[in-house]
This record gives structure tokens, sequence and C-alpha cells, in this order.
């Protein structure tokens, strides 16, 4: 049985270590829908803005076949989360990011949306409603999927007559199975995620549907996701199908430009805030790496892990070919199995998703940057997870 729903003025997000939390097992959470108790609603008209919504109990929503939604993909969404501190508060992140993302989308969609006031209301209050699902500290997070759709009927192309917004919570674990799961992508070269001109620069829903094809052939193949290719060029790394991507040398952090192409995600820009108040560089330049699959820049047992002179004259032939072709490094693979990414030529590489930096783990074929230490001690000190992934 549901807990009773609180009222709009008990929305604040706080917590007590004597709550009841709800029947699950903290320690096998993964990234998979677990209902919880209660969903957001909130319904307005094409021309007009949205204003009051409320809690109903999670469950089925009705929609007509006509609605736009259905027919036409017009509909956007966000992820973020919630934690549960140590002292049983229970904390967001940054949910004005999402909101104002939220905004930008709407208006490439045709649909209007709710306020950043409104959206961030509207998380505080599914969350306080579904506190008993936020796991304990360290456990795991609530994952909050805001929605926003055009619900209304209409045959023909157009922006649908009426929206509906709407927020739902479920708990969840790490979206890569496992702490020592390895980086194991497969770069994608005829297919693309997102085109210029297109919507790849917002979270409609109709940007991940197109991934599913070479993301269900990368996952038969042993992989565990998919690094896109720019698709203009079919040189340039854009992005991983769910999260970004950076390339760390020195004291610069290089990532795709976010240029319509590319989704500004919330963790990549604070990443690139946090990087330059501790006087890193940033660059927006694209990052035209290929993937080296036969030859390898270090092997276990060798001396791949320390700074000899040794270890750089192994790469020049890869990356004189890569260069020859147009490309700027070379992204080298594991010499023991050929599928986990471990560095480039001359840095770390980093994967980014929500609070959650993975990079290869530093045991004996990767080199322990300085800069890779710099990022993982400011990360941890700011709040992230890092995984330093097992090869």
């Amino acid at each position: 049985m549901a807990p009773p729903a609180p009222s709009v003025q008990e929305a604040t997000i706080h917590s007590n270590y004597g709550e009841k939390y709800a029947d699950v097992n903290w320690d096998e959470l993964g990234f998979s829908l677990t209902p919880t108790d209660y969903m957001f609603e909130m319904k307005c008209f094409q021309g007009e803005d949205f204003s009051q919504g409320n809690l109903t109990p999670y469950g089925k929503i009705e929609l007509s076949p006509a609605a736009a939604i259905l027919n036409y993909g017009q509909g956007l969404f966000e992820g973020l989360k919630a934690y549960r501190r140590e002292d049983g508060h229970i904390v967001l992140f940054r949910p004005e990011q999402n909101a104002m993302r939220m905004k930008m989308g709407a208006e490439r969609m045709c649909m209007p949306s709710p306020s950043v006031e409104q959206f961030i209301d509207a998380v505080k209050q599914t969350v306080l409603a579904n506190k008993r699902w936020v796991p304990p500290p360290g456990k795991g997070s609530l994952y909050i999927r805001p929605l926003l759709m055009g619900s209304g009927s209409i045959l023909g192309v157009a922006p649908a007559p009426e929206y509906t917004f709407l927020v739902y919570t479920s708990p969840v674990g790490n979206y890569y199975k496992g702490t020592g799961t390895p980086v194991n992508l497969i770069v994608e070269d005829k297919l693309h995620r997102a085109t210029p001109g297109g919507a790849g620069g917002v979270k409609t829903i109709a940007n991940y549907s197109p991934v599913l094809q070479a993301l269900t052939q990368a996952k038969s193949k042993g992989f565990s996701d998919v690094l896109f290719l720019d698709a203009k060029t079919g040189q340039n790394i854009e992005e991983v199908s769910v999260c970004n991507i950076f390339i760390v040398k020195d004291k610069i952090i290089s990532t795709p430009a976010t240029l319509g192409t590319i989704l500004p995600g919330v963790t990549r820009k604070s990443i690139i805030d946090i990087a330059l108040d501790f006087g890193f560089q940033g660059t927006g330049t694209p990052v035209n790496l290929i993937v080296e699959d036969k030859l390898h820049r270090a092997t276990p047992g060798g001396a791949g892990g320390v700074k000899t002179i040794a270890n750089y004259s192994p790469v020049l032939q890869a990356l004189t070919q890569a260069k020859s072709k147009g490309f700027s490094d070379v992204l080298f693979l594991d010499a023991k199995t050929g599928q986990n990414i471990e560095e480039v030529s001359v840095c770390n590489i980093f994967i980014v998703k929500d609070k959650i930096i993975s990079t290869p783990a530093t045991l004996g074929t990767i080199l322990p940057g300085v800069t890779r230490k710099s990022i993982i001690d400011i990360a941890l000190d700011f709040g992230f997870q890092v995984i330093t992934l097992l090869l």
C-alpha cells in the first residue's frame, strides 16, 4: 500500500534515518524499472501555459491512438537523480539544468514547457512522495524521469493541441553493470546517431530508437555500448549512445563541441565547470580518433604503466597511418581481448554519464597520468562516483 501523498506545501527534499524503506534488495539494484508509489502529472493546451499539476498513484496513462507522441514522436524527456546523504537528507543534482534543457528542447519541438520553477517543484514533489524508494547512502539513487509529450490527438503533421508533463521515478544502481566492467566500446562507422540540422542536440525521444540497431548489434558481439562518429566526415567522435566522452592530456580536457548533433549533458557541463575552476583548459574542437585494433601500445607484464621512452616508438606506426588518413590521434584497445579501450597514444580517456565517471584502471598497461589523478580527485571531492574499470 502506497503511503498518503504529501501536499504541495510539504514538497521539500528532506528525510530521516528512522523512516521506512521500500522492500528492495538494495545490494542488487541494476538499471531497470522498479515502479514506485506516485507520479506527477500536469496538462496544458497549445498556446497556453502549464499551471497546477498533481500527484497521482503510479500507473498507466490514457492516450488516444491519434496522440502526436504516438504518431509523430513529439516528445522530450529528461533524466536526473536524487541521492540520500549520510545525514539522511535527500539531494538533487543541478535540476535547474535539466529544466532549462527541456525548455530549449521544447522550443525545437514546437511544444509548450513547464517553467524552471514548475519543473523543479514537480521533481521535488515526486521525490518526496516516493522517498521510501530512495536507496540508502552508497546503494544507488532514485532515477527521475520527467517526460513532456504531445498527448492531444492530431491526424496531420502539426503540433499537438494538448500537452502532458509527467514525472515518474525508479530506484537504480549503475547504468553499466558492476564497477569492474571493462569499457568495451565499438566504433560505429556506418550508422549515425544525429545529423547536422537535425534534433541531436535536444533530448527528444526520437533520438534514441535510431541507436537501437547499432547498440543491439554491438551487444551481440560482446560490447557494452557504441561510440558514434559524426555524420558529416565520419572521422570525428561525437558521443556514446547514452553519454558524452572526454579525452584528457596534461591539463587539457577535450570533448566534442555541442553544435547541434551532441546532447549538452548536465554532467558534461559540470565536469567542464569544475575543471575550469581548477585551472584545466577545456577545448571544444572536434575529436577525430581512429580505433587501432591490430597494433597495441602495451601488453600485460610489460612497461606500459611507466613513462619509459620505449613506450612511445611502438605507437608511431599507428599514429603516422592515422594522421595520413586525416585523424589526429589513435585510440588503442587492450592487447589481451582486443575489445576494451585503454588510452589514446598520448593521453587518458574518460566516459561520463550522470554523476559517474569511468576510466580504464591503471594495472600495468596504462600510464597513471597526473591529470587523470587530478580529475579523479576533483570529481570525488564534488560528489561524483569514479569507476576505475578493471581489464
